[in-house]
């Protein structure tokens, strides 16, 4: 018996190093699936893959052709907090006996918490569970109409989507910015669409019937119990408002006048020097909107490119707390992640202000969403405004944003 002790005692020191290693890396590189469950039963689907990178854990939020880098994931025991890098938001969950992960997301909103169950489940690619091979392809332009319940009026936006077999990739263009990167498939008939990045946690699902028609359509949308109901029409033709005739400047108006302070609590002014006989390019955003990260990706590496030319960028952030503190944070973690040069001023209005318009730009004729985008010319004159923002999700429209942005700026820095 005495010569089994020391072969039990390194049996019991290598089970503590595999329970201990465990317990410090609950998390096994590959592809997971994450489920919101919803009160209704219609789970928010998503993928992650999860990696080692640079000797740290980090996970990539899968959406179509997007990868989302989060970093910041804490590890306590069987215990994993995730904090998404936007929005304010974050996991929190318990290692289970099989690997899974089951917890919370919990969404910190200006006056309250919300949070929803999930499950993270290791191994799993696919996104939606393939019952029987795709019966129609999707892949087209699209009328489309959303209605919410107990209300007489519809919205209208744009579907457009590309099917390859039984995948489907897309998004929805809106008036004031798109749905991001949808993913999901046709099974039969029937199409299956989500995304998730932190703050959006959409699925949608509708029936395709003949080549043409999508019908009972379901739009559900994140925590707690907001649905739509949707219809959509194949329609190559269908096209969404003027964005520039949106919100304008008022007549007889042409020159803002504003006054903010920026994340370090300096006050900056439109009238200031550094703005004087130079283009400028004003984006009203948040860091709550996810439209507007992508609008702020793109104008922040332009801006490192071009701003020798002449050119000044200016972000007016309307977020949804009126205290300073909060909104400064917010803004800094915001502007670190995409390593943003340019100053961002807090208003100190929320988007949510039915005066928002009148208290901080009350030359204009409304504000109608995020990003709304001002152009100005070397006189200080508004030229054009620009609402929402077609983001890398929505392909070629947002290849020809970048086209007519480049284009505007050009014409503008020709002007004497």
């Amino acid at each position: 018996m005495t010569k089994l002790k020391p072969v039990l005692s390194l049996l019991i020191i290598n089970l503590l190093s595999v329970i201990t290693v465990f317990a410090q890396q609950p998390f096994v590189d590959g592809v997971w699936q994450t489920r919101l469950h919803r009160q209704d039963g219609a789970d928010i689907v998503f993928n992650t893959e999860v990696k080692e990178e640079n000797g740290r854990k980090v996970l990539y939020v899968l959406n179509a052709g997007d990868r989302l880098l989060v970093d910041d994931i804490q590890m306590e025991g069987d215990s994993i907090f995730i904090k998404m890098p936007f929005f304010d938001s974050e996991f929190r969950g318990a290692v289970q006996p099989g690997g899974e992960i089951k917890g919370l997301w919990i969404r910190h909103l200006a006056n309250n918490d919300m949070s929803i169950p999930f499950t993270a489940i290791p191994g799993v690619k696919e996104r939606f569970t393939q019952h029987q091979p795709a019966k129609g392809n999707v892949t087209g332009r699209w009328a489309t109409y959303f209605k919410t319940p107990g209300k007489a009026d519809s919205s209208f936006s744009v579907g457009e989507f590309k099917q390859q077999g039984n995948t489907v990739y897309g998004t929805f263009l809106t008036t004031t910015g798109d749905y991001r990167f949808l993913e999901g498939i046709m099974d039969g008939d029937t199409l299956k669409l989500s995304t998730f990045d932190g703050s959006h946690a959409y699925y949608f699902t509708a029936r395709l019937t003949g080549d043409k028609t999508l019908e009972n359509g379901v739009f559900y949308a994140g925590i707690g119990a907001a649905k739509e109901t949707w219809t959509a029409q194949k329609d190559a033709s269908a096209k969404l408002p003027d964005e520039t005739t949106l919100t304008t400047i008022k007549p007889g108006e042409s020159k803002l006048d504003f006054s903010f302070p920026d994340v370090n609590g300096k006050q900056v002014s439109i009238s200031d020097a550094r703005f004087k006989g130079k283009v400028v390019v004003i984006t009203l955003m948040g860091s709550w909107c996810p439209n507007c990260m992508d609008e702020t990706a793109y104008l922040s590496k332009w801006y490192e490119q071009n701003k020798q030319r002449g050119v000044e960028i200016l972000g007016l952030a309307y977020e949804r707390t009126t205290d300073f503190a909060k909104s400064q944070k917010a803004l800094i973690a915001f502007m670190k992640r995409f390593n943003v040069q340019f100053p961002v001023l807090i208003t100190g209005v929320t988007p949510t202000d039915p005066q928002k318009t009148e208290k901080t730009l009350p030359q204009l004729t409304g504000i109608k969403g995020y990003p709304t985008t001002l152009f100005v010319d070397k006189k200080g004159q508004v030229k054009e405004v620009h609402t929402g923002f077609s983001g890398p999700g929505t392909g070629e429209h947002y290849e020809q944003y970048q086209k007519d942005f480049n284009h505007l700026i050009d014409e503008l820095l020709k002007e004497k």
